[in-house]
């Protein structure tokens, strides 16, 4: 299997293409100091994803912004900080502030010259939509959270981009390789949606799985990366054979 195979890369954007990790935590910030919490990031970032992980299972349709509003206030009440409820209501509108990774808008304009590029991803419109003016490009295809009704890992995010892409794009499962950092999110149901799978490892040099949780299986991968230009290197070095 070759990263020339393919027609398309599917993207998942925070944790991939946006630094989530920092941007939860600069906006933990606020919660942390009026809380007078002494707590690391690492110990933060996984909270976060456990109670974000809860949330997404009990309100699916609910959109992201609102979703992270209430994760905001679960991690105060479980940390015993009390706070003024616009807190809730900034950490979910933190998205926008979320920075870019330093190679992220510089791969994608490569990309784009060789794939269709398209997002899939946990967020909505408008969260995306300021995410996106960090990319430096024009997506093929954008499904959120929000068009789909459910949160990665549900399967039924897949089937709609399998779904979608066939329709909108006209690109088949095969030419599809989904290009992504959580395993949790991502490659375990891309695996089950049988859908090639590249793995942007940039949590390579720390310990544990940060904000994303670790699956309970690990999945198979196609490609392993340490950042989104490592890939694009990979992409050069084939193209030169």
């Amino acid at each position: 299997m070759k990263l020339t195979d393919f027609k398309a890369l599917t993207f998942d954007c925070y944790g991939t293409l946006i630094d989530w990790e920092t941007g939860i935590w600069n906006a933990l910030q606020p919660l942390l100091s009026e809380g007078r919490l002494e707590l690391n990031r690492e110990e933060a970032l996984d909270a976060f994803g456990r109670h974000e992980k809860e949330q997404e299972e009990e309100t699916p349709s609910l959109r992201y912004s609102s979703l992270l509003a209430v994760v905001h206030a679960r991690l105060a009440k479980n940390w015993g900080a009390h706070i003024f409820a616009d807190l809730n209501d900034r950490f979910g509108s933190s998205v926008a502030e979320w920075p870019a990774f330093s190679d992220t808008a510089e791969a994608l304009a490569y990309l784009k010259r060789y794939y269709k590029l398209v997002i899939l991803s946990n967020v909505d419109r408008v969260s995306f939509a300021a995410s996106n003016t960090k990319l430096g490009v024009t997506f093929d295809a954008i499904y959120t959270a929000e068009d789909i009704g459910s949160y990665k890992p549900d399967q039924r995010n897949f089937a709609y981009l399998i779904e979608h892409m066939e329709a909108d794009l006209g690109i088949r499962r095969s030419e599809i390789l989904h290009t992504a950092q959580s395993l949790r999110h991502d490659h375990v149901p891309a695996e089950k949606a049988r859908i090639a799978r590249a793995w942007i490892d940039r949590r390579f040099d720390k310990k544990g799985a940060g904000a994303t949780l670790q699956p309970a299986r690990p999945p198979k991968l196609d490609f392993h990366f340490k950042s989104l230009a490592d890939l694009v290197e990979a992409h050069r070095a084939e193209t030169a054979r």
